[in-house]
């Protein structure tokens, strides 16, 4: 038994591994085997095998720099949904308080207290004065 372990040991030494990417799609795999135990459709089965023999190529891959890249990628679009889903959060969490604007120069999203009527808001980015209207 040792002398197996060994012997993998050599064979992961300059492997990729796993990130947080292999982590996405061991997960979008699993969607889709249960889905396809209630669909049965050839396409859905080819896509698993597919999410599944990619995991695995990404993993085993010696090509780590590319593989970096790729995940970096996957990290910046990520990034991007959780802000937007945090965003909208805030929104609904201070939609009796506070109201959300974009400038009209730099296009900052601007969180500013509740107030009826118009007003002149001064944004934080660009320093720039800009109309506000609430109902």
């Amino acid at each position: 038994m040792n002398k197996f372990m060994y012997k993998m040991a050599i064979f992961f030494q300059g492997r990729y591994g796993i990130d947080e990417l292999y982590k996405f799609l061991f997960l979008v795999f699993w969607i889709v085997a249960i889905l396809s135990l209630f669909i049965r459709n050839p396409i859905i089965y080819l896509l698993e095998i597919l999410i599944c023999f990619f995991m695995l190529y990404r993993a085993l891959s010696r090509n780590i720099y590319k593989r970096q890249n790729e995940n970096a990628k996957y990290l910046k679009i990520r990034n991007k949904v959780k802000s937007k889903i945090k965003l909208q959060k805030r929104k609904w969490d201070d939609r009796k308080t506070h109201i959300y604007r974009k400038c009209p120069n730099c296009k900052a999203k601007i969180r500013l207290p509740k107030k009826k009527g118009k007003h002149v808001c001064t944004c934080p980015s660009c320093k720039k004065d800009f109309d506000v209207k609430c109902r």
